[in-house]
């Protein structure tokens, strides 16, 4: 039996290790710019990364592999495939020119650098703290809405230095504020964004607008739950009313 929950304990690691590997399909895909895999790839990695705490839990992995950090490797994969990655795609689907072809992707890789080394990146209530480096998302609705490489240039530099403002935004698998109607949301907008990219390029902008609800829903209730809870980013348990 100790054998079984160790091996089990080790799946849910080589599970979570695989966002290694769809992060570099995907750097693949977008230097052979096929962008439309490259996302694929990238949207494969959220489903890993929204369930493989899941898994872990339920096999208890760090009571079976003490020695060994899910959370280092998590950050990791995350990093890859949440950062650096998007940047890449920046660069190659010249979603920015110059002046701006190495300072956007810079900024995205610096400011979220300091994001995932900060120690309360993630708060013991289940709160990311500064904008949580989904620049998988906004670059896919940069690529999509084509918008003026200026004008995508100033929304991710916007992006970056949000990182360092240390507003609280809702982590959505693990929050406690309305947490079925997020899940729920969530679930409907990620089956909007793979009709999305399987429609790419042939994409329906009216879909795409719809779709952006979601992350205003996020962000809006991020922004109230933050304005309700000032002064106290960590141990507070929110309202969920």
């Amino acid at each position: 039996m100790h054998a079984v929950a160790l091996a089990k304990a080790w799946l849910v690691h080589l599970y979570t290790a695989s966002g290694f590997v769809l992060a570099f399909l995907s750097a693949q895909a977008a230097v052979d710019h096929d962008f439309r895999t490259a996302f694929l790839y990238l949207a494969a990695q959220v489903f890993v990364d929204a369930t493989d705490g899941v898994l872990a839990r339920a096999v208890r992995v760090s009571d079976r592999l003490p020695w060994f950090s899910g959370a280092k490797l998590d950050d990791l994969v995350d990093y890859l495939t949440y950062v650096f990655v998007p940047a890449l795609i920046v660069w190659r689907g010249l979603l920015v020119v110059d002046p701006w072809t190495n300072i956007v992707p810079s900024a995205m890789l610096l400011s979220s650098g300091y994001g995932f080394s900060h120690l309360k990146a993630k708060t013991s209530d289940h709160f990311f703290t500064g904008f949580p480096s989904y620049w998988n998302i906004v670059v896919l609705y940069l690529f999509m809405l084509q918008l003026s490489p200026d004008m995508n240039a100033l929304i991710l530099l916007g992006f970056a230095v949000m990182v360092f403002v240390p507003i609280r935004y809702i982590y959505p698998s693990r929050t406690t504020v309305w947490p079925l109607a997020t899940n729920l949301l969530g679930a409907v907008w990620a089956a909007a964004v793979l009709v999305i990219l399987w429609q790419y390029p042939q994409v329906s902008r009216g879909l795409v607008l719809a779709s952006l609800a979601y992350p205003v829903y996020y962000f809006a209730l991020s922004f109230v739950v933050h304005l309700r809870t000032p002064g106290r980013p960590e141990g507070l348990q929110p309202r969920t009313d």
